[in-house]
């Protein structure tokens, strides 16, 4: 790898040690040599979610040794590829995930494994696409991957208009599934027009009352939501988690399936959601955008700390 063209240093927002995000602190960092399959990313923008803050915090389900550089989703130009690599090349538009320990995106230089990026479609800009890849991919493993749903077959989700749950939605209309779904008063609307078909108030309706006899249940919510939704489950369905580790008691008493899964981003699973963006397919909502220097705000967002409007979080470098 050459230097030549690219500085030697770059800030980056970094923890040395774990806890609430006054650990994290705006660094100048020496830019690190590339192993053979990896490229460096000219970071334009840089998404924010809720596994930063478990990882920051020490809460990560992945083993995190320190000091680390925190964020996943970027956004950004190739500008050195190592001796491996042949896609993607120098000056390409890249995003996606930078390794499988999901760390080192906040940066303005950051090191990704190649196998985790996709070309940027060109219909969205770095914004958007440091917004995708790990809810989007989720989103389509937790209904494809997992379960294999195929049309005609009747999906529940749950947290149907949050970031993960809002693209399921649009997935599940795609694919022509039967979609049920659980969301707040104020979101219903939304979640209508994302291509959701029964949506719920859980506010008011308790879903399990409702509803019978589903294929799966998409759970990306957690705690009491989970467990109530064994029983809305066809004998032989599934329930898929992506928040956690499912009750097999309960499985097994309503002679049910469930899981939890960690995604899996890859080149291959970003093309699809490149090829839905390209086709014009896919909304994606940006909750807030912030100054990269702003990190430590964003997070504080993440824990309710600052308010924050629904939808992604996504920090952005200066010029962007």
């Amino acid at each position: 790898m050459s230097h030549d063209s690219i500085p030697l240093s770059g800030r980056a927002w970094r923890v040395r040690e774990f806890g609430s995000p006054d650990v994290m602190r705006l660094e100048t960092l020496q830019v690190p040599e590339l192993k053979a399959d990896e490229v460096l990313v000219k970071v334009h923008a840089a998404g924010v979610g809720p596994w930063d803050g478990w990882i920051r915090s020490g809460k990560s389900a992945l083993p995190q040794p320190l000091p680390l550089i925190l964020g996943s989703d970027i956004s950004g130009e190739v500008v050195a590829t190592g001796a491996a690599v042949r896609q993607p090349e120098v000056g390409d538009k890249v995003y996606g995930v930078t390794n499988k320990r999901f760390c080192g995106g906040y940066a303005e230089y950051a090191v990704a494994d190649a196998s985790m990026l996709d070309a940027k479609p060109d219909a969205i800009d770095h914004v958007a696409a440091a917004s995708l890849p790990v809810i989007s991919v989720t989103a389509w493993q937790a209904l494809f991957d997992q379960v294999e749903l195929e049309r005609g077959q009747t999906v529940l989700i749950h947290g149907a208009a949050g970031n993960v749950g809002a693209f399921a939605v649009q997935f599940a209309k795609e694919a022509g599934l039967e979609s049920i779904c659980t969301a707040s008063p104020d979101d219903i609307e939304r979640v209508t027009a994302l291509g959701g078909g029964k949506v719920i108030d859980y506010t008011t309706i308790r879903f399990q009352d409702e509803v019978r006899g589903v294929d799966a249940v998409m759970d990306f919510v957690g705690g009491e939501t989970q467990a109530n939704s064994f029983q809305v489950l066809k004998k032989g369905g599934k329930l898929v988690s992506a928040v956690s580790v499912p009750d097999q008691a309960l499985a097994d008493k309503y002679e049910v399936t469930a899981c939890f899964f960690l995604v899996d981003v890859s080149t291959k699973s970003l093309r699809r959601i490149s090829s839905l963006i390209s086709q014009g397919m896919l909304q994606v909502q940006i909750g807030a955008t912030l100054p990269f220097e702003q990190a430590r705000e964003a997070h504080l967002m993440l824990e309710g700390g600052l308010p924050r409007p629904k939808g992604k979080i996504v920090l952005v470098m200066n010029g962007q």
